[in-house]
């Protein structure tokens, strides 16, 4: 019976210091973060559902770039935007539009001061509103109706209904790409490095509302490719989160079983159903 709980190589020209507006670009991933530094600091892996759901947006971010925002505490109108990050944005956002179906792999590290430092690897798929997320410690799946997470180590199934708004879920890199110019943080290039054969513009996001706990969000993106390499959020506590590209495919075909998870296939596992 399922259980109900409450639960760097050439540098750029001199930087330019004005930004553009953004809203919505890293808010998931701050309340993400931020939840995942309580739990690590109370000795916990991320067994919250509503964690969970926020690591799905953080992971979202392979293939574009990643608190609450508050009305109050904005930065001055007066900076205006960047019109050269906005080109590469546009850019790297109509390069995603292309595709149908998105897979990469990636690898999470996350710092927190006064703890090991974690890495887990992990591959991201998703059509539509579909998505899968395997990695070491959970599988996340959904179907654009019902999300399940596989908790591995407490042997636990959680069954919530999918989140249409993406606000407290997951949110499809399309999504995340045609919302960078809508909201409350502010963007601009701030430097070029080349790592191997690759020439990366970092962009950095600062949020308006100068109460946020986290000071910014650091965007690496490959123009030659237009694909985004790397992404690291940065707390005023300290913490950070990189997450790294490894691979990145386009367009593969997916079978609808995919994105589903059927608890039957998992003897001796505990399932909530938090669906209401």
């Amino acid at each position: 019976m399922s259980e109900r709980r409450q639960r760097e190589p050439p540098t750029s020209p001199p930087v330019k210091q004005s930004f553009v507006r953004c809203k919505g670009v890293a808010s998931l991933v701050w309340r993400f973060s931020r939840e995942l530094r309580h739990n690590m600091k109370r000795n916990h892996t991320i067994t919250s559902i509503f964690s969970m759901k926020k690591y799905l947006f953080f992971a979202s971010l392979f293939c574009l770039f990643s608190t609450a925002s508050l009305a109050q505490n904005k930065q001055p109108a007066a900076e205006k935007s960047d019109p050269e990050a906005q080109k590469v944005l546009d850019r790297v956002r109509k390069k995603y539009e292309k595709h149908k179906t998105l897979e990469a792999e990636f690898t999470l590290t996350i710092e927190v001061p006064d703890q090991p430092k974690e890495v887990q690897k992990g591959v991201i798929s998703q059509e539509g509103q579909k998505f899968r997320l395997d990695m070491d410690q959970q599988i996340i799946v959904s179907d654009g109706k019902t999300t399940w997470v596989y908790l591995k180590a407490n042997k636990e199934i959680q069954i919530t209904n999918a989140d249409p708004n993406g606000e407290s879920g997951f949110m499809t890199p399309k999504e995340l790409l045609n919302r960078y110019q809508r909201g409350d943080y502010l963007y601009a290039i701030t430097d070029k490095t080349r790592e191997g054969n690759k020439v990366l513009t970092q962009i950095e996001f600062k949020p308006v509302n100068r109460r946020s706990e986290y000071s910014k969000l650091r965007v690496s993106i490959d123009e030659q490719a237009q694909l985004v390499e790397r992404i690291t959020a940065f707390a005023r506590d300290g913490s950070r989160f990189t997450f790294q590209i490894s691979r990145f495919a386009p367009d593969k075909a997916f079978k609808p079983a995919h994105f589903q998870l059927n608890p039957k296939e998992y003897p001796g596992v505990r399932v909530e159903d938090l669906r209401m």
